[in-house]
């Protein structure tokens, strides 16, 4: 008998990930590397179009106009969605840019 991919004896709990999670959403998304799930370009996000007139922030890719993230609040809650994303490499402590992939 094999073992499943997820055994529920290592299932943990939201709480787990909440560290891991804050860490993320801590940093400054503007030095943030992107990959459009439109045409596959990786680029800086600071590189991609912003649209700021509807009733939130869209942010699309230059090369194919595809939406890589769209940004709102709504009844005291923030939205993110970042369907159109493929990648998000954001700089990790201590470095200064953005790493590609494949670095």
């Amino acid at each position: 008998m094999s073992t499943p991919p997820n055994p529920p004896d290592r299932r943990l709990d939201i709480n787990a990930a909440a560290g891991p999670l804050a860490e993320l959403f801590a940093v400054d998304l503007t030095m943030a590397t992107v990959q459009c799930d439109g045409c596959a370009a990786t680029t800086d996000l600071a590189r991609y179009d912003v649209y700021a007139h509807g009733p939130g922030l869209v942010i699309r890719c230059r090369g194919c106009d595809h939406v890589v993230l769209r940004y709102s609040t709504a009844g005291g809650r923030l939205r993110l969605d970042m369907t159109g994303t493929r990648l998000l490499i954001l700089p990790g402590e201590g470095s200064g840019a953005a790493a590609r992939p494949g670095s």
